[in-house]
């Protein structure tokens, strides 16, 4: 494995210069040990430009003497990453998952240095990207430079990820757990009663895409009693594991893939870690073809399950900002809500609360000043509250008001139904 490449993180991060543009794996492949030891270097180097998408870890980019050294461009905004993204040090690319290996491909983002998180090689020399292949091995194969974090505890996922040692330029051996998120945990009643409403939209045989939350795993939960479903997503967490187990996701009706569970990227506990390591059932692959709207219409009853932070009363979704404030990224959202319309019955579906944490509602006459729009109001069909569900497809903007007014909390109904009559003069 060495060929006097295994070095120590210090050393590894020399390769690094002064105006290059880094890219930083994401998820649960974070390499944290790279970024600190990087981070250590802020007063040798200037503008240095960070590239990523979701970022997981014990990592802080906010700090402020990295002003003027590091400016974090992201790809789409994580928790740890939102302050330096909403501050003059960071920025935001808007942009589809499916689209992100283009910047890196056609050079428009060229990448000079690549960071990344993988397996230890195995007898013929080749390491895995593990859990996240996504956008990383667009940035693995045009970067100049690649470093690599070697895990014994990444696991060694089958697909798209697969690189030989001979690829990386220094090797830095760091055993560490990965950072682990437990969706399930993040419930509630309004979250469990959601799961249901679009679980129940579910056919048999359908193929499912799953956002990332607490929705997608209380959909799943609900799903015990369904059969032959299968899984093409760019995420995939560990409500999936009990379903595979017991045959009820067994991909069997796709059509591409078929008896294979696709993603593009885990996240979750250990036991999905374990669960996916050198399993040819589950493949990891590039998300320039995991989101691809035309592989996705190819397998039957697509159903994408996706949420939003607030939608306007004509079907405008926002999921990516609180009006100015970038709060997430456009992500997948778009490449699989089309996907899934274009599929032989196929169904698109937004599942939110009605009501934000604050009690505000999140089915609003305007979108907030300075919001994005992720999901058009062309493109919107399914809309799923703790208050029932509507399809939105081929309604008018009087039908979807008062389609939208009805799955909002009964405490904002009546000013929802002001703001309709002032804007329609009627109904």
């Amino acid at each position: 494995m060495h060929n006097g490449k295994l070095v120590t993180p210090a050393e590894a991060v020399q390769l690094v210069n002064s105006g290059n543009r880094v890219f930083i794996h994401g998820g649960a492949a974070t390499p944290v040990c790279l970024v600190k030891a990087l981070q250590e270097r802020y007063s040798q180097l200037q503008e240095v430009e960070l590239v990523s998408i979701t970022n997981m870890g014990d990592i802080d980019f906010d700090k402020p003497e990295f002003s003027n050294h590091f400016f974090f461009n992201s790809l789409f905004v994580s928790a740890n990453t939102r302050d330096v993204v909403n501050s003059h040090d960071g920025d935001y690319v808007p942009i589809f998952l499916s689209q992100i290996p283009q910047l890196f491909r056609k050079n428009i983002l060229p990448i000079d240095v690549a960071l990344v998180q993988v397996s230890p090689p195995d007898t013929h020399g080749y390491c895995s990207l593990g859990t996240s292949v996504d956008v990383a091995l667009a940035a693995v194969d045009t970067a100049k430079i690649v470093i690599a974090q070697v895990n014994p505890r990444m696991p060694r996922t089958h697909g798209d990820g697969f690189i030989h040692v001979d690829k990386f330029h220094a090797l830095v051996w760091h055993e560490s757990e990965l950072p682990e998120v437990n969706y399930a945990a993040k419930t509630n009643t309004v979250v469990k009663e959601i799961g249901k409403q679009v679980a129940a939209l579910i056919d048999n045989g359908a193929t499912l895409q799953l956002g990332i939350g607490g929705i997608p795993d209380q959909v799943l939960q609900n799903l015990t009693g369904h059969s032959n479903l299968g899984l093409h997503t760019e995420m995939l967490s560990d409500g999936v594991i009990p379903l595979i187990e017991k045959g009820i996701i067994n991909n069997s009706q796709k059509k591409l893939n078929t008896g294979r569970s696709v993603t593009g990227f885990l996240s979750g506990t250990r036991k999905l870690y374990d669960f996916v390591h050198d399993n040819p059932a589950i493949r990891v692959m590039d998300i320039a073809y995991v989101n691809d709207t035309s592989i996705i219409r190819q397998n039957p009853k697509a159903t994408a399950i996706n949420s939003a932070i607030e939608i306007d009363l004509t079907g405008q979704v926002c999921a990516d900002s609180i009006g100015t404030f970038q709060f997430s990224g456009i992500g997948g959202q778009m490449d699989f809500i089309r996907g899934a319309s274009l599929s032989e019955e196929g169904k698109p579906i937004i599942a939110l609360p009605s009501t934000t944490t604050k009690g505000e509602s999140r089915i609003v006459p305007y979108l907030k000043q300075g919001a994005g729009v992720v999901t058009t109001r062309g493109h919107i069909h399914w809309v799923v509250t703790e208050y029932g569900a509507v399809d939105l497809f081929g309604k008018n903007l009087k039908q979807r008001g008062k389609a939208l007014i009805s799955l909002a909390h009964p405490h904002h109904r009546e000013e929802l139904e002001r703001s309709f009559f002032e804007r329609y003069k009627c109904c």
